[in-house]
């Protein structure tokens, strides 16, 4: 059963990177009462324990989204902005967004641009660069901006909240990549706690992997096996071929085996593969050309100790509005717990066999 306030305050709150402390918040309150300690570590990772004894594994998902900062503040009251994080422009113009003043405020605006009507023609048809939008607050002057708390450096996101579709189990709303994975961390680390298992059981939430995995690669702790719960890109979108889908909503949890950044140790990806099919968890393995997590810091980072990607696939992922499977979140959580039982039960050594 889908936890749809869980859902909905992650997906609603802003924190671009750099920004992380609402969804930090929303970790701690959710694991307080399961966990024996929870430490906001200087990088601004957080770092959730439960149980002692047993092999350390960890459960990470990045907190940040991607978002914008604001540069500066025309005299006529417009924002100028810098990316936070990879932006398809395409989907820009028009788009509502909040600015988040320092003190809490959260103040509404659009991004906005030259209309076309303005542009001469050779411009109408291209796509339109960072540096060509600004944010509309509806202000005259820069006086009017900093009454409002506005200064430069503050972090602006989409103005979307969560909302389910009219058709069964999908559900629309921003920053499923990561908090699709921030969703099935807490899960499962409620679920995992409550079994008392043999397991020094880690909760990680990371900063700023839209960036860089700026907080994967400082990592505070070191952990013996990495499960990284992601929001990766959905195949099954208008137009892409039906051979080469590895991710559809709604057909269970990605199982990447390959990406540009991080390469699955074999057994460790037969070990989930063979879990699912034994426990009928859906599942798709995946191999892909493009992209990357946080898994990219098991080398050198965390000493290369096995890691693997674990991602509930979303329609339309950077941009205001994505779109996912809640059975898909449910598979996430299932597979994750089903392979920290069995590392519980048998330990890591067949993940070191040749």
């Amino acid at each position: 059963m889908i936890n749809a306030d869980l859902l909905a305050r992650c997906s609603n709150a802003g924190a671009p990177s750099g920004f992380e402390a609402p969804v930090r918040r929303i970790i701690r309150d959710e694991l307080q009462s399961c966990c024996s300690s929870i430490s906001r570590m200087p990088s601004g990772n957080l770092i959730c324990r439960s149980g002692a004894g047993g092999p350390a594994v960890a459960l990470l998902a990045h907190m940040d989204e991607v978002g914008f900062m604001v540069q500066s503040i025309t005299a006529d009251g417009f924002l100028l902005l810098v990316p936070i994080g990879g932006w398809w422009n395409h989907t820009l113009p028009s788009q509502r967004v909040i600015v988040h003043t320092r003190d809490g405020r959260r103040i509404p605006g659009q991004l906005g641009t030259k209309p076309p009507h303005l542009l001469p023609e050779s411009q109408r048809h291209q796509v339109m660069p960072t540096e060509a939008l600004c944010v509309d607050l509806g202000a005259s002057c820069a006086d009017e901006v900093r009454a409002l708390g506005i200064r430069t450096g503050c972090a602006v996101t989409p103005d979307v909240s969560l909302q389910p579709l009219a058709v069964e189990h999908r559900w629309m709303g921003k920053a499923f990549d990561n908090r699709a994975g921030v969703y099935c961390m807490i899960e499962a680390m409620k679920r995992l706690a409550a079994e008392q298992l043999p397991l020094d059981l880690l909760g990680i939430g990371t900063v700023q992997e839209e960036v860089g995995t700026r907080g994967a690669r400082a990592l505070e702790v070191q952990p013996e096996l990495a499960v990284i719960l992601e929001g990766p890109p959905a195949d099954d979108t208008y137009g892409q071929s039906s051979t080469a889908r590895q991710g559809e909503l709604g057909r269970g949890v990605q199982v990447r085996l390959y990406d540009p950044t991080h390469i699955t140790p074999p057994a460790l990806a037969d070990l989930v593969l063979r879990l699912a099919e034994e426990q009928n968890i859906p599942c798709r393995p995946a191999v892909r050309r493009t992209g990357g997590t946080d898994a990219a810091a098991s080398y050198p980072n965390w000493h290369g100790v096995p890691a693997i990607v674990l991602g509930v696939p979303v329609r339309y992922i950077h941009s205001h509005n994505g779109i996912l499977d809640d059975r898909d979140l449910a598979a996430c959580i299932d597979l994750s717990c089903a392979l920290l039982r069995h590392v519980a039960a048998h330990g890591l050594a067949e993940l070191f066999e040749d």
